[in-house]
């Protein structure tokens, strides 16, 4: 199994790396075209919900374990959104945690993006490599 991914690393590393900055990208050029427009839809529309509800995107923060962890896991989250995220941060989206659950929920949202989208690079990974169809 290890030579099966060893020899496709050529094929599955560009795959997963545009699977990443462009949701459904990785599956588009792996010749996906369903699957590459079903996590775009999907990736796009959370993301986008999560900004009009306001949502906060996380910053990378140190203090007690548990903030360190939330914060650091929050940010990863959202990187994971790729290009959506860059995006945004350099049009300057920087809405303030604010109390209130529309704004709790968005933010969720836009960590649920990144979460998506992170599946969407496994699924072009295990296409890329042959062990699914």
């Amino acid at each position: 199994m290890t030579e099966k991914v060893n020899s496709g690393a050529g094929k599955w590393i560009p795959a997963v790396a545009l699977a990443w900055i462009v949701p459904g990208g990785g599956h588009l050029m792996l010749k996906k075209p369903g699957r590459a427009g079903l996590i775009a839809f999907c990736v796009v529309a959370m993301y986008l919900l999560g900004l009009m509800m306001r949502g906060a995107l996380f910053t990378p923060r140190s203090d007690d374990l548990l903030t360190t962890v939330i914060y650091y896991g929050g940010f990863i989250g959202n990187i994971m959104n790729g290009i959506l995220y860059f995006l945004t941060v350099s049009l300057g989206y920087a809405q303030p945690d604010a109390a209130g659950h529309v704004h709790d929920y968005g933010t969720k949202f836009l960590v649920a993006a990144g979460l998506l989208n992170v599946l969407g690079m496994v699924d072009a990974y295990e296409i890329a490599t042959g062990q699914k169809d």
